[in-house]
């Protein structure tokens, strides 16, 4: 993409809140494929068969296209051609296997319906996928950033956008520091950071997961493996300094919701032991995606009355593949020609959402800060706060978030989100406080924002 737009005269700037790839996109499972869980059933009877196919080929292409970057830039990131399998363990979700085969034979893809799996799991049934794709996800994205500098392009790190402005001319760009002054912006961060007037945030919610990677003495196979059941469980293996691990993960909830979340980890090593009773659990993480309400990401332009700004977001889950999408959508967008997907994917479509349940509690009152002011807290709040454990109180008429540490001091805050003013939940996992509407995360010291 960066190549084409310097062939083409421009200068490219990308800002970086954080460093490259740390967050999400270094913590993905890097599954490069079309294969989303069931979809393509769900894309018929809700879209048609056209939309679903156009989406199937899209991500086909995506494989393909990523492969090739890859070649290009010679960039060495694992990249494996391997199968991808839906399975249940569950004879209520056969017939779900058997209708999304049908689907997908109707858009003359060639998934097949199987019976076992490499996986050393007893299962009812299973659709696979051939020839999808794993790689190292920080390796292929540094290795895009080398490509970037080498062409000519610039990248700063360590630099939050703040907000852009329509001008004149295009667009400002503003940071801490600087303003950037440009023809067009892409707002590619995984939640968009403008609120008006994409509205954005009444036509997604973000979902947290977990992942543990396992060393094991016995054979592990190829192949990515993701369950029906909800919440589904996914494999992968990955090689890891020489030796093959394998990363599990699952566990999936909104951000924000009130449950707990002590045991995420927990489950995912009693599934791994189960399999592997000689693993060892190398590493654990959390990771936080966007989805949108018509489970479709939003690429496009981001408002129709905004010319020239872009948004990409609402991955799924899947971003390696639709973020390559989304770069050659929003690269023909920005040169003028027209692109066979970019209706499929359009960021200002207008249609009934279907996920009503989802819109609840999303718009509040806005406040302008989180840590409130210092305040003694009644005796009995103290000693009914257990070491370690945070939750919502009300004092004198008014909420607020109390977090015990496990050297008993008192932390508090208002429990109220920044963003546009829902109710926080605390997150006794990670020891945050987490907005169920929107997917902020908060530390629960000061303001301090938590993207995953």
């Amino acid at each position: 993409m960066h190549i084409i737009w310097l062939r083409n005269g421009f200068n490219v700037v990308v800002l970086e809140k954080d460093k490259i790839a740390c967050k999400t996109s270094g913590n993905t499972t890097a599954k490069i494929t079309s294969q989303h869980g069931l979809f393509y059933k769900y894309l018929i009877d809700s879209f048609s068969k056209s939309y679903a196919k156009s989406y199937l080929q899209a991500n086909e292409e995506a494989i393909s296209n990523i492969e090739n970057i890859i070649d290009l830039e010679n960039i060495s990131c694992n990249f494996s051609y391997q199968d991808a399998y839906v399975y249940t363990q569950d004879n209520k979700y056969l017939s779900d296997i058997k209708e999304e085969v049908s689907a997908l034979n109707k858009l003359n893809f060639p998934a097949e319906f199987v019976s076992n799996i490499p996986l050393k799991l007893e299962i009812i049934a299973a659709i696979k996928f051939p020839k999808q794709a794993t790689f190292h996800p920080r390796k292929y994205i540094l290795g895009l950033c080398n490509s970037i500098l080498n062409s000519g392009c610039k990248i700063y790190e360590n630099t939050k956008v703040y907000d852009v402005k329509k001008d004149l001319n295009g667009y400002v760009t503003y940071t801490k520091n600087n303003k950037i002054y440009s023809r067009s912006v892409i707002i590619a961060t995984n939640y968009p950071i403008i609120n008006f007037p994409g509205f954005y945030f009444l036509k997604m919610y973000q979902e947290k997961s977990y992942v543990i990677a396992i060393k094991t003495k016995e054979t592990l196979p190829d192949g990515m493996y993701i369950s029906k059941e909800t919440p589904s469980i996914s494999f992968r293996t990955i090689d890891c300094e020489n030796q093959k691990l394998m990363l599990i993960a699952g566990g999936s909830h909104k951000t924000g919701e009130k449950i707990d979340l002590k045991n995420r980890y927990n489950n995912l090593e009693k599934i791994a032991k189960s399999m592997y009773p000689d693993c060892e659990v190398l590493y654990r993480w959390s990771t936080q995606d966007c989805i949108s309400l018509d489970k479709i990401p939003y690429i496009g332009h981001f408002s129709q009355i905004m010319p020239n700004l872009f948004v990409a977001t609402g991955y799924k889950k899947w971003g390696m593949t639709s973020s390559n999408i989304a770069a050659n959508i929003i690269t023909d967008k920005i040169l003028g020609n027209s692109n066979q997907y970019e209706d499929i994917f359009k960021a200002t479509r207008l249609k009934p959402i279907k996920n009503k349940d989802e819109l609840k509690n999303m718009i509040k009152e806005s406040v302008n800060s989180l840590v409130i002011e210092k305040f003694k807290l009644p005796e009995d709040t103290i000693n009914n706060l257990n070491v370690d454990e945070g939750k919502i109180v009300e004092i004198n008429g008014k909420k607020v978030g109390v977090y015990k540490n496990k050297e008993g001091r008192i932390y508090q805050v208002n429990p109220v989100c920044t963003h546009l003013g829902c109710e926080l939940s605390w997150n006794n996992l990670e020891k945050t406080w987490d907005c169920p509407c929107h997917g902020s995360r908060f530390d629960y010291m000061r303001k301090f924002y938590l993207f995953s």
